[in-house]
């Protein structure tokens, strides 16, 4: 038994999970570039008081699940529990608003909650998100979702629902809590105790319970759609449009909404069944004031977050293509020939071709069980004969055709060979 092991709910990526999302990561960059999308990164730690003004102070996050200390000068920080706020305050705090009135962003990077640790949700767990800073316009929400609909298309998904609402402004959002504090008033008690603690500051959450009994209290809440001003109608409706006009499919689900104070207007989810009850792989919605509780100008936003973890739950390995074998195993029998491959690996690698090779000095049988068990896709067979010759034995490993090769010709063949 190891002496030491991973804290609870933080866990190692192994190698072959790893390579998952290396995938994932390229093809987010692949798809995000081709939308315009830059890449930020920003620190794991910030102030405790960004969260506690972006996030809410009565939300779950805040209250329960952040890891927050003070340093040494007694200052409170916090590791990010999302990445939003981060964000969003490096787009403050650089001015990137003087120089564009539209920025796109993307980021890739861990969070961290103290939860219950479950399937596809870890107390340390990797975000990759999107933020569209500095346009109001549904058609900017519409683009947004249909970059997350392609790029989950990219990876072979199948069998995801995006879910749509809209949770209203701060003109229209105040008539809808007062409705549906009524509603609630009078089974409050038989709520669940998050529900209890908070339905007054609130409400919406409420409706958004997954605790079955909350579920079932609420079934008959007012919907927020019946609430909405005319321009928060108008703007969903044209939403709505601009995804029917790219023919991405969309279920309007009124239950739905976001878990943060910063989210208004459009709200939205893609989900699967195929990982448990936690059923969302990705959401977002818009945050129009949150650029300026941070203390930036008025400055509409829309984005996204994507949980990796649970992304990658859904791709089926031998449904993607992860190259872990190499091109190239070099058998070396013998010291001259161990220097040999050690020299040749070298300049292979060099050009972009990938090689292992034996350091251990087995015996011919045994390299090329190694070769196979890695997968390679070829064998180059070395001894004094060849050293001797000039010339080495190349093993096709998948029609398993031997030829003879020139020394001076295995690094100009190979890399033909890998291009082919």
């Amino acid at each position: 038994m190891a002496k030491y092991s991973t804290i609870r709910g933080m866990n190692d990526i192994l190698p072959a999970e790893a390579e998952k999302w290396q995938y994932i990561e390229a093809k987010a960059r692949k798809v995000f570039d081709e939308y315009g999308f830059s890449e930020i990164k920003t620190p794991i730690l910030e102030k405790t008081s960004l969260f506690t003004r972006s996030i809410g102070e009565d939300t779950d996050i805040v209250e329960k699940e952040m890891y927050t200390f003070p340093d040494r000068k007694e200052e409170l920080l916090s590791m990010r529990p999302e990445g939003t706020a981060s964000v969003v305050r490096a787009y403050v705090q650089h001015k990137m608003y003087a120089s564009s009135s539209f920025t796109k962003l993307y980021y890739f990077g861990p969070m961290f909650r103290y939860e219950r640790p479950q399937k596809g949700r870890n107390r340390q767990f990797y975000q990759i998100g999107a933020e569209a800073i500095g346009v109001s316009s549904p058609a900017v929400d519409a683009e947004v979702i249909s970059m997350l609909h392609t790029f989950f298309d990219q990876l072979g998904l199948d069998g995801l629902v995006v879910n749509i609402n809209s949770i209203g402004c701060a003109g229209c959002r105040p008539a809808y809590k007062e409705k549906l504090l009524k509603f609630i008033a009078g089974s409050v008690d038989e709520l669940c105790d998050n529900c209890q603690r908070r339905y007054e500051d609130n409400p919406l959450r409420v409706i958004d319970c997954k605790s079955k009994g909350c579920r079932e209290k609420t079934i008959d809440a007012p919907s927020i759609l019946d609430s909405l001003c005319g321009g928060c109608h108008d703007d969903f409706e044209r939403l709505k449009d601009y995804l029917s006009d790219l023919n991405i499919p969309f279920n309007v689900n009124h239950r739905m909404v976001r878990g943060l104070d910063y989210y208004t207007k459009t709200a939205f989810e893609i989900t699967s069944d195929n990982i448990g009850s936690q059923d969302a792989v990705a959401a977002g919605g818009r945050y129009d004031r949150l650029v300026e509780e941070i203390g930036g100008p008025p400055t509409p936003a829309v984005g996204f977050a994507i949980g990796v973890e649970r992304l990658s739950m859904l791709l089926v390995e031998d449904d993607i293509n992860l190259k872990r074998f190499p091109d190239l195993f070099i058998a070396a029998l013998g010291d001259k020939a161990y220097n040999r491959a050690f020299r040749l690996a070298h300049d292979l690698r060099t050009r972009e071709v990938k090689v292992e090779y034996d350091h251990e000095g087995k015996s011919l049988k045994a390299q090329m069980r190694r070769a196979g068990a890695l997968g390679a896709s070829y064998v180059l067979i070395l001894g004094d004969a060849e050293i001797e010759s000039g010339r080495a034995v190349l093993k096709d490993m998948n029609n398993h055709e031997q030829s003879d090769i020139a020394w001076e010709e295995i690094v100009p063949e190979m890399r033909v060979r890998m291009k082919g």
